[in-house]
């Protein structure tokens, strides 16, 4: 069963998926390596829409498999749908708009997706 409804593009997913893609350098405060540089390895991550009621099992596994890449971790975060109205000649307009349930999924180190390789 398809869970993944569209992978999620937005300027606020793009910028976490570069910040989170490039191998960073800080200077250890503490420890053994106190003082020298220490490198730490990228795990990359992507958003996706998914249906409000797939699990992070369920998630991960249909991932892997349309993207052939390994996932570490799944965090999802489910939105409410959004009441509105608006004045319009006919009346008082109501609606509602729907709830969805956001998956942002972290990779293995050195995996990466392409969402523009299709087009």
């Amino acid at each position: 069963m398809a869970f993944i409804i569209k992978p999620l593009i937005s300027e606020k997913m793009n910028n976490i998926t570069e910040k989170t893609s490039v191998d960073r350098t800080f200077k250890a405060k503490t420890g053994a390596h106190k003082g020298e540089q220490v490198t730490k390895k990228a795990h990359a991550k992507y958003g996706f829409i998914v249906k409000p009621e797939a699990n992070k099992l369920e998630i991960k596994a249909e991932v892997e498999a349309q993207y052939n890449v390994t996932v570490e971790s799944v965090n999802t975060l489910r939105y409410a749908g959004k009441r509105s109205q608006r004045y319009t000649k006919a009346g008082l307009v109501r609606g509602q708009k729907n709830a969805f349930k956001k998956a942002i999924v972290t990779l293995k180190e050195g995996d990466t997706i392409d969402f523009y390789s299709n087009i």
